[in-house]
């Protein structure tokens, strides 16, 4: 039998390396999925419950493995369905390659069923690569370029294949006017910028006495170099949200993370520097960087399209953070006047901890937030991945858990898309089957994706060679992030009617799909349910039932934010009582003088 298009497309997904495909089946693409059938399931198709969770799958995929994630869905409603998790992967930078059914060429422009303009659809979230497979001589450039630019532009493509073009028979572009030849592979081009740039970015680095260094996900590559850079230039670190794992938050000079769910030391560290220097972020929240006109500022970012926002920097260096850093070093003077600053940068991050401690041991109705994630840290093993779903979890994510050893982790960043914690966890037991994944979900995250997506783990759960998969959902029976969004910024009361969540039964849910599950209401049960879970054969979820009532302070609540607050409570606000005196008990960890206590101490 003749090779047919769809066979072609999975023959070049095997060529490009690509072993899964997260997907969900449907008409548009019975040609492909017959292809696989042929083709032995190779790449593997990893079946998700939904569109969306597969695409989120994908962006898991290739956050956690470095390779480009694919995503596979049928035309119309499930073409659709993928623009949330590509709009993921374009706000956060992260490859990944879409394959999408569409109507038969004959019937297009007929109102026919699932027919959908995916060109109008696609057109902004797949702008760096878009294209339909109109006849097979198109194939192979154009999976090629859509690998290519996924890859060189970390962002999504999009490829559209026609039902009925799947099923052609392949036919490779000919040496003759109009035909596009292809090959395969890439190599990626370490840019640096020009000496004469880096020599002005080292005059304003060298210049400054207290220097600050802000990393993101663009630093991933050069650890070591963001190492040795802030040690010569004695800096502080803080670290953008997608930059958590960049440095482990075990070195004394690393403040954590930054802006509304960061750390203290890392809003002081900002507030008092002299100098900035960025390397891969774009973190959007200016008002947590220096007052324009305190600190002098040199950033590095391989983009040039998202170079110079956020502050006015002296020097805008284009390049790849590990070569461009590499070429700097040499001329940095060690910051002899920075060990003062230092001490103090160092010595705020130790009083940050000791607080920290103290506010997760508050006592809550029935747990209190924060501690569950504190229990959580002392116990994550050293090669553990780590994903957060967005919500008040995202605060406890950010704050209480210290990355060491090779840890990874990452939530949505820039899209901070609610229900991506489990789809991401999923993506990563694929890219990694020999590690343990950890999702942190809130409870209304757990009931838009992650209840569906337990199935897919059931599903797949013997597949990988360490089965442990733990699923935290805090249950507080609230959307909590907006409720404290709406109390701080809006001054408006809690309005239940938008923000109450049913209580579902987490762990019940898994148990009757075989996995094991574990509800908890009791603080001095946390750590021992943690401690089961990291310790089961195969996946596990845990109800961690938890006051809403607690607050996610922000490093520094302007009085705006506080007075905000109050008057939503005197509104008549349901939980008005409870929050005030969880908001005073949490606030008021900050005053206490250290007891020295260990920040995992658990006496």
């Amino acid at each position: 039998m003749s090779e047919k298009v769809a066979d072609h497309v999975l023959a070049r997904l095997r060529e490009w390396g690509v072993e899964y495909v997260h997907g969900y089946p449907g008409d548009g693409i019975n040609g492909l999925l017959a292809a696989w059938e042929r083709a032995g399931d190779r790449p593997r198709f990893v079946q998700a419950r939904h569109e969306e969770t597969a695409a989120l799958e994908a962006v898991g995929y290739a956050k956690f493995s470095g390779r480009p994630g694919v995503c596979v869905a049928t035309s119309g409603p499930g073409a659709i369905h993928l623009l949330n998790g590509l709009y993921d992967a374009k706000l956060d930078h992260v490859p990944v390659v879409a394959l999408i059914g569409q109507t038969a060429r004959s019937a297009m422009g007929g109102s026919f069923q699932q027919e959908v303009d995916l060109h109008s659809l696609f057109k902004d979230v797949a702008s760096d690569f878009l294209a339909t497979v109109n006849v097979p001589q198109q194939l192979p450039n154009v999976l090629d370029r859509a690998f290519r630019t996924a890859c060189a532009r970390r962002a999504p493509t999009a490829v559209i294949i026609p039902g009925d073009v799947q099923d052609l028979p392949y036919e490779a572009p000919g040496h003759a006017h109009g035909m596009v030849p292809s090959s395969l592979g890439w190599s990626p081009a370490a840019a640096v910028p020009s000496e004469e740039a880096l020599e002005r970015a080292a005059e304003v680095l060298n210049s400054g006495t207290k220097v600050a260094m802000l990393v993101g996900q663009g630093a991933a590559g050069a650890a070591a170099e963001v190492r040795e850079t802030a040690e010569r230039l004695r800096a502080g670190v803080a670290k953008a949200l997608l930059g958590k794992d960049v440095l482990p938050d075990t070195l004394p000079y690393v403040t954590g993370s930054i802006a509304l769910l960061g750390t203290r030391p890392s809003y002081e560290l900002m507030r008092d520097c002299d100098t900035l220097l960025t390397v891969g972020s774009s973190m959007p929240y200016s008002e947590f960087l220096p007052e324009p006109g305190k600190a002098r500022g040199v950033q590095l970012d391989a983009d040039p399209h998202m170079a110079g926002m956020r502050y006015p920097y002296e020097v805008n260096l284009t390049g790849d953070a590990r070569a461009t850093l590499r070429r700097l070093l040499p001329l940095l003077e060690p910051n002899e006047e920075g060990a003062e600053w230092l001490g103090a940068v160092e010595s705020s991050v130790d009083r940050w901890w000791e607080m920290l401690s103290r506010r997760a041991r508050v006592a809550a109705d029935p747990v209190n937030p924060e501690y569950v994630a504190h229990c959580l840290d002392p116990l994550l093993p050293d090669d553990a991945i780590v994903t957060a779903d967005s919500g008040s979890v995202a605060n406890w994510y950010a704050r209480h858990l210290r990355t060491r050893g090779s840890m990874r982790g990452s939530l949505s960043g820039t899209l901070a898309t609610m229900g991506s914690a489990v789809p991401y966890a999923i993506g990563a037991k694929f890219a990694h089957p020999d590690r343990p994944v950890i999702a942190l979900v809130g409870d209304g995250a757990m009931q838009m994706n992650g209840l569906a997506e337990l199935i897919t783990a059931a599903k797949y759960r013997h597949e990988w060679a360490d089965p442990r998969l733990v699923v935290a959902a805090w249950n507080n029976r609230d959307l909590n992030q907006v409720t404290w969004e709406m109390r701080a910024m809006g001054g408006s009361p809690q309005f239940v009617p938008s923000q109450g969540l049913p209580d579902v039964p987490y762990a019940a849910f898994a148990e009757s799909l075989g996995l094991a599950g574990r509800r908890v209401t009791d603080p001095a049960e946390v750590t021992d349910a943690w401690r089961w879970a990291l310790d089961a054969d195969g996946p596990v979820v845990l109800d961690f039932v938890t006051d809403p009532s607690v607050p996610p302070i922000p490093p520094h609540a302007s009085w705006e934010q506080l007075e905000a607050t109050a008057k939503s409570l005197l509104k008549g606000d349901t939980a008005r009582g409870h929050v005030m005196k969880q908001g005073f008990k949490a606030k008021v960890q900050e005053f206490l003088p250290g007891r020295g206590e260990k920040p995992h101490d658990e006496g």
